[in-house]
Order: C-alpha cells, then structure tokens, then sequence
C-alpha cells in the first residue's frame, strides 16, 4: 500500500496537477508522447464528463450565491508500479483528463519524476505564466480610474 503524501510532496503534487489541468491538451499530450510509449496502466475510474456547481462570493468577502454550472471530466488510473493517478479538467476533453492522470501516477515514481518536471510541466507552467501576463497587460491597457476632485465646498 502506498503512503499519503508529506505536506511539501503534496503542494508539489498539486502544482503538477493544476497546471497539467490548466495547460492546453494538444501541449500536454505532445510534450509527453515519448514518456507513455513504454508504460501501462490500468482504468480505475475511466474518464467521464459530469458537471460541478460554481459558488461565487460578491467582492470575495459577501455571501455565497450560485454562479452555475460547468463539466468536468474525471479520470483515475493505476500505473503498473501501483501509483494512482487522478486529474479533474474543465471541460470535456477526455484525452486531456487520461493523459493527466497517467502523468500524475508517473510523477509520484522517483525514477520518473525529475524527468517529467523538467521536460513537462516546467514548459507547461512557463507557457501558462507567460499567457497570464499577456491577458493582465491587455486587462490593464483598458483599465479606466475614477476619481472625484473636491471642490472645497462643505
């Protein structure tokens, strides 16, 4: 039986697993191809498409109301050394969920994992911080600041 994560295993697991998520399919499954030729896994859960409720908060401070609905796609396997792997992507792109989840078995196997980082989801969290930028900077092009000039009346 494998052991839970330690804590710093685990923030590292789920900085892997959230850009895997958050990265472009075709980007996820072309960096990795040369990884999955010689592996296997089993389906514990194959991937299905469901939906989750969003919950927002006004301001982020008010009270929770129901922003509404988006799919998932789920997906868990095991890898041949007993590794699970899990992953949950916006949307319905079930090859995107399968490969995320055979990565993140592959990423908890120390042989593998140094490797992955490097080669995968370094680029992948690199592309997705330059990305990031791009959208800030054209945020802030069309910021517009109000502000009131007192008129020293009273």
């Amino acid at each position: 039986m494998i052991s839970k994560p330690m804590p710093d295993t685990q923030k590292t697991r789920q900085h892997w697993m959230s850009v895997m998520a958050k990265s472009s399919s075709d980007s996820l499954i072309k960096l990795s191809n040369v990884y999955m030729e010689q592996q296997e896994f089993e389906d514990i859960r194959p991937a299905e498409v469901g939906l989750t409720q969003i919950r927002g908060r006004m301001g982020g401070t008010g009270s929770q109301f129901n922003v509404g609905d988006m799919t998932i796609t789920r997906c868990v396997v095991q890898s041949a050394k007993g590794h699970y792997g899990h992953s949950y992507i916006a949307g319905r792109d079930k090859n995107h969920a399968i490969r995320a989840a055979q990565l993140d078995a592959m990423l908890q196997d120390p042989t593998h994992q140094h490797s992955i980082i490097e080669n995968i989801i370094q680029p992948l969290a690199h592309t997705l911080a330059t990305q990031q930028a791009q959208k800030a900077n054209n945020v802030a092009q069309t910021k517009v600041n109000f502000f009131t000039l007192v008129r020293g009346e009273d």
